[in-house]
C-alpha cells in the first residue's frame, strides 16, 4: 500500500480484500480522516498495526483479517466509539485484552479466532462491558488456560452467537453461559472440556447451534437436551437478522467464510466419551438439519423417533455401540445427503429407496450383521425360534451343503481349466490382428498388474467397454496429446478441475480431466470410487474410459464429444449456422433426461450428480446428449464436499433448499434439470452476469404470473409450428423448478411428460412431504 494513500482524507471506504498485497500498513493511512469502512482481508500484510493512528478516523467497520499481523491490539483503535464490527481473526496478534475495549461502546461484532491472545479470564471480564455486543469468535487462543466457572458475565445480555473453540479449555461447562438467553449459536467444540452435557441447556431458548464436539465429556445425553425450542418448530424462524452483521464468519470445518444467518441447525456432540442410549424424545427435534453422535460410546438401538427428522441433512452415528436394526422409515428423510452408522453392532436390512439408494458401503462398514443388495449380502427371511425340530432340519440342510458345495467345487475345476484353454486360444489370435487402432479397454480385473506397469511406465487403466482391441497409452503419450497440458488445449473448466484435449497419433480423440490432486482421496479410495464411477455405462451418459494417478496428478480419460456443451450452442455460438431448432433441442432435453434417470435410479447406489447445468450437457455429431461430470463429488477429500459449508453446484442452478449448503439431493438434481429445459425454451442464461437483470427462474414465474407464457420462449423458436410443444415443456419445467422439493416430479416421470410433449400433457406428481 502507498503512502501517498494519505492524500485521500475525503476517502470514506477502501476495500482490498482478497488480493495479493504485501508489506506494512503506511502511517500515512492515518491521514485518511474519513475513513469509515475498511476491509484489507485475505492478503500478506504484516507487522505491527500500531503504525496507524486510528484515534481520528469515524470507523464503523474494520477488517484486518487473513493476514501476518503481529503486536497487540492498537490502543488508537479503542478510540473508535463507533466501531460496530471488528475481525482481526487469522493474524499474530498476541497479549491481553485492555480493559479500554470497552470503550467501544457500540461494538456489536469482534472475531479475533486464531491468535495467540492469553489470559481468557479477563479477556470475558473487559469484553463483558461491551454492552451491545452480539457475536464474539475468540476461539483458538488461550492455549490450556482454564475456562473461568464461578465468574458472574451479566454485560453479555446482547450476546446472539460465541465460539470458544480449539483453545483448548479445560474445566467443565461453565453455569454462566445459562444466564446468555439471546444466544443462538455456541461452538466450544476441540477443547478438553470435562464432566457432563448440562441439562440447562435447553433454557437457552433461542439456540439453533450447539458444538460441543471433541471433548472429553462424559455421561448420558441428558433428555432435557431433546426440548431446545428452536429445534423443535418450524415456526421458530427469528434466526440471526441478516442486517445484524455483514461480515462474515469461519465455519471451523473447511475454513470457508459463511454469513451467520444461513448457519443451519446443528446439534454436533461427536467424538467424547458419552454413554448409555440415544434419548427417544430425539423425535421432537423436527427442524434439525445437522445430527452428530459419532465417537463415543453409545449404545441400545437407534430409535424410530429419529425418523420424524424430515429435515435431517446429515445423521453420524458410526463408531458407537449401537446394537439392533436400522429403522426402515429412515428412507423417507428425502433431505438426507450424508449418512453414516459405520463401526457399530447393527443387524438386518438397510433401508433401500430415496436418498439411501445413494450412499456408499462406507457408510455400512464395521457392522458384519447388515444385509441387502448395497452390501451385496442377502438377507434370510426371519427365522422363528429355534426348536429341536429345527435343529434336526438344519443339520439336515447342512449335510446337503456340504454335497452340494464339494461337487460345485469340482465342477469348478474342471470349467477353469476349460476356461483357460479357450483363453490362451484367444490370446494367440487377437496377438495376430493388432491393427486395431482404438483406444484398449484392459479389464479392472488386472488392475494389480497395471499399477505394476504405471510405476515403470505410467500405463493407464483403462474401462472395459467390448469395442476392439489396440495399443497401451502412457502417461507420457497423454502429456504429447495435450501439448503438456497446454492451456490452448483447454476445452473446459469447472471446480473440480481443467479439462483437456487430446488428439493421439492413430486420430483417437479424449478428454482429459485433470483433477486437483490435493483434494482428491488417496490412491486406494480413488481407485475404488472411479472403479465404481465406470460401472455407469449409458447411451447419455459421458464415457469413462480410464484414469491415471501418477504422483499428485489425478486424470479421468472420457471419450472427446464433436460439439461441445449445450451451453456453447445456447449462448455461445453467434452465426446462423449454430442455431439450434426446437426438435434438436428437445432431443437433447430427451437424453439429458435419460442419462439423468439412469444415474438416479438405476446405478447402484444411485448417484446424486449435485451440478447438473447446460455445461455439463455434451453433445455428439448427431446432437446427442451426454451427462458429464456425474458422481465426482465421490472422488474429492470430504472436507471439500457438500458435506462441508461450500455450496453445492453452480450459480443460478442451484435448489432454494441448497441455500443453507448442506445438502444435496435427488429432487435438488431435479430442479436443475429445470433450468436447463427453461433455458433451452428460452435461449437465456440462469444469471446474467454484470446485468440488473433477473435471475431465470424469476424471470420465468413473474411472466406466468402475468399470463405471457408465451412470450417466455425464445423468440426465434416461436410461430414455427412447435408452440404447443413447448408450452407443455415448459409446464414440467414449472414443476420441476417448484420452491418445494416434495412437490417436484421424479426425473422418470419428467422422462415420460418429455417422450409424450407430442400429446396434450398432464403431469402427475407423487407428492412426498
Amino acid at each position: 500500500m502507498p503512502n501517498s494513500i494519505g492524500q485521500l482524507g475525503r476517502l470514506e471506504e477502501l476495500h482490498l480484500d482478497n488480493n495479493l498485497m504485501i508489506g506494512e500498513l503506511p502511517s500515512a493511512l492515518s491521514n485518511c480522516r474519513s475513513l469509515k469502512y475498511i476491509t484489507l482481508r485475505n492478503n500478506s500484510f504484516m507487522g505491527d498495526l500500531s503504525r496507524v493512528n486510528f484515534t481520528q478516523m469515524d470507523l464503523r467497520t474494520a477488517d484486518f483479517s487473513v493476514n501476518k499481523f503481529n503486536g497487540t491490539i492498537p490502543e488508537s483503535i479503542y478510540a473508535c466509539s463507533n466501531l460496530v464490527a471488528l475481525r482481526l481473526a487469522y493474524n499474530n496478534f498476541h497479549g491481553q485484552f485492555s480493559p479500554r475495549i470497552a470503550n467501544l461502546r457500540s461494538l456489536s461484532f469482534l472475531s479475533v479466532t486464531n491468535n495467540s491472545f492469553t489470559n481468557i479470564t479477563d479477556a470475558l471480564q473487559n469484553l463483558n462491558r461491551c454492552k451491545n455486543l452480539t457475536s464474539l469468535l475468540i476461539g483458538t487462543n488461550f492455549k490450556g488456560e482454564t475456562i473461568p466457572q464461578d465468574a458472574a458475565f451479566d454485560g453479555f445480555e446482547n450476546l446472539r452467537v460465541l465460539t470458544i473453540d480449539a483453545c483448548p479449555l479445560v474445566g467443565e461447562i461453565p453455569l454462566w453461559l445459562s444466564q446468555l438467553t439471546k444466544l443462538e449459536i455456541l461452538d466450544l467444540s476441540y477443547n478438553h472440556l470435562t464432566g457432563t452435557i448440562p441439562s440447562w441447556i435447553n433454557s437457552l431458548e433461542l439456540l439453533f447451534f450447539l458444538d460441543i464436539s471433541s471433548n472429553r465429556l462424559t455421561g448420558d445425553i441428558p433428555p432435557e437436551l431433546m426440548e431446545m425450542p428452536m429445534l423443535q418448530s418450524d415456526k421458530n424462524t427469528a434466526k440471526l437478522d441478516p442486517k445484524f452483521l455483514e461480515l462474515p464468519v469461519f465455519w471451523t470445518q473447511s475454513r470457508q467464510y459463511r454469513l451467520l444467518n444461513a448457519f443451519p441447525n446443528v446439534l454436533n456432540l461427536c467424538n467424547n466419551s458419552l454413554t448409555g442410549i440415544i434419548p427417544q424424545g430425539i423425535g421432537q427435534l423436527k427442524v434439525l438439519n445437522v445430527l452428530n453422535f459419532s465417537s463415543n460410546s453409545l449404545s441400545g438401538e437407534i430409535p424410530q423417533q429419529i425418523c420424524n427428522l424430515t429435515n435431517l441433512q446429515t445423521l453420524d452415528l458410526s463408531n458407537n455401540q449401537l446394537t439392533g436394526e436400522l429403522p426402515t422409515a429412515l428412507s423417507n428423510l428425502h433431505f438426507l445427503s450424508w449418512f453414516n452408522v459405520s463401526n457399530n453392532d447393527l443387524e438386518g436390512p438397510v433401508p433401500s429407496g430415496g436418498q439411501f439408494n445413494t450412499f456408499t458401503n462406507s457408510s455400512y462398514i464395521g457392522n458384519s450383521k447388515l444385509c441387502g443388495p448395497m452390501l451385496s449380502v442377502h438377507c434370510d427371511p426371519v427365522e422363528g425360534p429355534t426348536t429341536p425340530m429345527k435343529k434336526r432340519h438344519k443339520k439336515t440342510i447342512f449335510a446337503l451343503a456340504l454335497g452340494v458345495f464339494f461337487g460345485g467345487l469340482a465342477m469348478l475345476f474342471l470349467l477353469g481349466r476349460l476356461i483357460l484353454f479357450i483363453r490362451s486360444t484367444k490370446s494367440a489370435d487377437r496377438n495376430k490382428s493388432s491393427n486395431n487402432r482404438d483406444i484398449e479397454a484392459t479389464s479392472f480385473n488386472s488392475v494389480s498388474e497395471h499399477l505394476r506397469d504405471m510405476i515403470k511406465g505410467s500405463i493407464l487403466v483403462m474401462v472395459p467397454r467390448g469395442k476392439g482391441e489396440s495399443n497401451n497409452i502412457t502417461f507420457n503419450d497423454i502429456l504429447k496429446a495435450t501439448n503438456n497440458f497446454d492451456q490452448q488445449n483447454i476445452i473446459g473448466c469447472g471446480g473440480n478441475g481443467l479439462v483437456y484435449k487430446a488428439e493421439l497419433p492413430c486420430g483417437s480423440k479424449l478428454a482429459i480431466k485433470k483433477l486437483n490432486g490435493e483434494m482428491c482421496l488417496m490412491e486406494r479410495e480413488f481407485k475404488a470410487e472411479v472403479e465404481a464411477l465406470s460401472m455407469a455405462q449409458h447411451e447419455n451418459l459421458v464415457p469413462l474410459w480410464g484414469y491415471c494417478i501418477q504422483g499428485n496428478t489425478r486424470l479421468l480419460i472420457y471419450s472427446f464429444m464433436e460439439n461441445g456443451s449445450l451451453d456453447d450452442w445456447l449462448h455461445n455460438k453467434d452465426n446462423a449456422n449454430s442455431f439450434l431448432d426446437w426438435p434438436t433441442r428437445l432431443k437433447i432435453a430427451q437424453g439429458a433426461g435419460r442419462g439423468l434417470s439412469y444415474i438416479h435410479n438405476t446405478c447402484n447406489p444411485n448417484i446424486v450428480h449435485r451440478d447438473v447445468k447446460s455445461s455439463n450437457i455434451l453433445l455428439d455429431r448427431e446432437f446427442n446428449a451426454y451427462v458429464a461430470d456425474f458422481g465426482l463429488a465421490r472422488l474429492i477429500l470430504p472436507y471439500n464436499t457438500h458435506v462441508t459449508t461450500e455450496l453445492v453446484g453452480t450459480l443460478g442452478y442451484i435448489p432454494p433448499e441448497y441455500g443453507q449448503a448442506w445438502v444435496a439431493t435427488l429432487r435438488g438434481d431435479i430442479y436443475s434439470f429445470g433450468v436447463v429445459l427453461l433455458e433451452l425454451l428460452t435461449g437465456k442464461r440462469p444469471v446474467q452476469v454484470l446485468t440488473k437483470s433477473k435471475e431465470l427462474v424469476q424471470w420465468v414465474k413473474e411472466m406466468r404470473s402475468q399470463g405471457k407464457d408465451i412470450e417466455v420462449l425464445d423468440p426465434a423458436l416461436r410461430g414455427r409450428g412447435h408452440d404447443d410443444q413447448m408450452l407443455n415443456v415448459l409446464e414440467v419445467a414449472c414443476k420441476c423448478i417448484n420452491h418445494n422439493p416434495g412437490l417436484r416430479p421424479t426425473i422418470q416421470e419428467v422422462v415420460y411428460c418429455l417422450e409424450t410433449v407430442v400429446e396434450p400433457l398432464q403431469v402427475q406428481v407423487q407428492v412426498q412431504l
